[in-house]
């Protein structure tokens, strides 16, 4: 394991480093996408409300390898050209926004009703309630499910590997098919995504412990 490292350090890296680009990209527009869809789903018109059920039932319901790929082969075809890694982040995006939309959603509905007929009896509108006196709530309620979708964001960025992403697995799978010595270089991978992974473990169930003392 040590030897594949010295070797093949800088082709790690460049992975790593894709690796990491994708899920904070990812995790930003997931966590927008997500909370709005959520706010879709607790909305009064009921249009609105099929939208956001419809989106969060609809990608919920897929595997995110079929995402990935719909993206990468499927739109092509109709002109619509991305490479692996646009690919991978959009569908992860979309993937994982369903995931926090829901999880969100729960928060919202979490709240006592009776704060947002407060905030609008005192003169904000549904919008600005929602905003400075529902989410914060609502977010500090999902703080443990949300750290485990970002979580799971990290490692689902794997799935890069499977459109020439040229993410940590993608370099992985080359290694291995080079040297091998499968068991060294997926331990070494392993390793990397447990470096990445169990720092935001420890973070999410810091902010849940001081948020709970707040």
């Amino acid at each position: 394991m040590v030897n594949i490292w010295q070797m093949y350090q800088s082709d790690i890296l460049s992975g790593l480093k894709v690796t990491l680009i994708a899920s904070i990209t990812a995790l930003i527009f997931s966590l927008m996408i997500g909370t709005l869809m959520a706010i879709f789903q607790v909305s009064r018109n009921k249009w609105v409300k099929r939208i956001g059920n419809g989106y969060v039932n609809l990608f919920r319901n897929l595997p995110l390898l079929i995402v990935v790929m719909f993206l990468f082969v499927v739109l092509p075809l109709y002109g619509i050209k991305m490479d692996g890694i646009t690919a991978g982040t959009v569908g992860l995006t979309l993937y994982t926004s369903a995931f926090i939309a829901d999880t969100v959603r729960a928060g919202i509905e979490g709240i006592p009703k009776g704060q947002m007929e407060a905030g609008i009896s005192s003169g904000l509108t549904h919008i600005q309630v929602m905003w400075y006196i529902i989410l914060p709530q609502a977010f500090k309620i999902v703080i443990p499910p949300l750290g485990n979708q970002f979580i799971n964001l990290v490692k689902n960025s794997s799935i890069l590997a499977m459109v020439t992403g040229a993410d940590l697995m993608y370099q992985g799978d080359l290694i291995a098919s080079t040297t091998f010595n499968t068991i060294g270089t997926y331990t070494l991978i392993g390793l990397i995504y447990l470096v990445l992974t169990l720092p935001l473990s420890y973070l999410m169930k810091y902010l849940e412990t001081r948020l709970a003392v707040s």
